[in-house]
């Protein structure tokens, strides 16, 4: 009898921690293999600082196939050109095929710059989704220091992934003022969420006045319902839309640095495939985290296709979280043991969320069970204990991804907030 093989594509924060806990979960009753995109693990969360230098790139990279290798884990680092579902293979980028008896998917997006005029590194805005887009970033903010002028910063129409923004919003005006400049940068927060703090999540807690407050004890200024039309010749063009969808106002907002997260779409290996993914190109799902056409794929992490809260003038998506992310991986690989012992895969993933904001001196918690409102709990908090967590996180998950291990991080951190921190709803907790 062959050994069954599970492919796991993709080794960011969700693949490489699947392929550990998958390889944990089936043992010897199943080869698992790791197709990459590269041979490098970046850790995602701490690009906002490596676009202010206070994280250097080196220090959030770990090389896989060594890791990888003494997992009892097969790698390969060439990437996947298209994914085949009725043949259960993948053509990889090199022109061979690998073939699977089960997929797990973990691609993360693919960042749609192109949707808008003048967006992203190729255009006229930074960004801090990738580390080498972080890296141009840091090079665009020490310009910007050098001859202070105005900032746009923020997340445009679709996007899904707002906390980031907010951080790096935070982390600019706290980096601003060491270097004794910030008196010359206005800056203004442009989103397409329907208020500060939103998130995606129609606000958790009190994530709306936390935030507001922090704008304001800031000095910076905020346009929500905004729709992005271009950015051209220095000069962002947004349209503030009303609860109608009629176009309220537009803003010229003149820039010398700008940062704005874009839009997410699944990747291009992945994108038309029918049955597999919807016209965004997310990989649809059923509650055990399976592809209801093709039950041998499973798919989890920033690829997976999810509803939004509701509706908003503005295209407003939904972020997958880490802690989210974790509990998919663990759903999919009880699901994988339970089909190599011949039984049914019934383990479904909890999808809470649990996130730490940084804003360098300082920053905003938040734990919402389940994420989707309404909760069970809706918490969130603020205090430079959230800075502090935040270097630990990132201590812990490289070291985790250095040796291998599969256990959970979020969920423990989400008791140990709640056990440290008097739970008051939807009320502000103090610093």
């Amino acid at each position: 009898m062959t050994t069954p093989h599970i492919v796991v594509l993709g080794a960011g924060l969700g693949g490489s921690i699947a392929a550990f806990e998958i390889k944990d979960a089936v043992g010897q009753n199943a080869r698992v293999t790791v197709v990459s995109q590269g041979d490098t693990f970046h850790f995602t969360p701490s690009n906002p600082w490596v676009a202010v230098r206070w994280r250097k790139r080196s220090a959030i990279e770990i090389d896989l196939p060594p890791v990888m290798a003494r997992k009892g884990v097969d790698f390969t680092g060439v990437g996947a050109r298209r994914v085949h579902p009725a043949e259960n293979r993948i053509e990889l980028n090199d022109g061979q095929s690998l073939a699977y008896d089960y997929l797990v998917i973990a691609t993360g997006p693919d960042l749609a710059f192109d949707e808008i005029p003048g967006l992203g590194p190729a255009g006229e805005t930074q960004s801090i989704c990738h580390v080498a887009h972080a890296e141009k970033t840091a090079e665009a903010f020490e310009a910007l220091v050098k001859t202070p002028g105005p900032i746009v910063v923020g997340a445009v129409q679709g996007a899904s992934c707002f906390g980031p923004a907010y951080e790096f919003a935070m982390i600019l005006d706290t980096e601003l003022r060491r270097r004794k400049v910030r008196d010359r940068v206005p800056m203004t927060f442009v989103t397409s969420e329907p208020y500060i703090g939103h998130l995606g999540l129609d606000g958790v807690g009190d994530t709306k006045s936390m935030l507001e407050s922090e704008f304001r004890d800031r000095y910076v200024k905020w346009i929500t319902n905004a729709r992005v039309v271009k950015a051209e010749n220095g000069v962002m063009t947004v349209e503030e839309v009303a609860e109608d969808g009629s176009v309220k106002q537009t803003h010229e907002l003149p820039f010398a640095f700008s940062m704005m997260l874009p839009a997410f779409r699944g990747v291009e290996a992945l994108r038309g495939i029918e049955g597999l993914t919807n016209p965004r190109g997310f990989v649809v799902v059923d509650k055990n985290q399976r592809n209801p056409t093709y039950p041998n794929i499973f798919g989890l992490g920033v690829c997976v296709a999810i509803p939004p809260v509701g509706k908003t003038p503005v295209p407003v998506g939904v972020p997958k979280t880490g802690f989210m992310i974790e509990s998919m991986v663990t759903a999919i690989a009880e699901n994988l043991k339970a089909l190599m012992e011949g039984k049914p895969a019934t383990a479904e993933a909890t999808w809470n969320a649990i996130c730490l904001a940084d804003f360098g001196d300082g920053g905003v918690a938040f734990v919402a069970q389940p994420q989707i409102p309404p909760r069970n709990v809706n918490w969130s908090a603020e205090g430079g204990w959230v800075h502090l967590a935040k270097v630990g996180f990132e201590k812990y998950f490289l070291s985790k991804v250095r040796r291998g291990e599969s256990a959970p991080f979020y969920e423990r951190l989400a008791l140990d907030i709640l056990g440290q921190k008097k739970l008051k709803g939807s009320r502000k907790e103090p610093a």
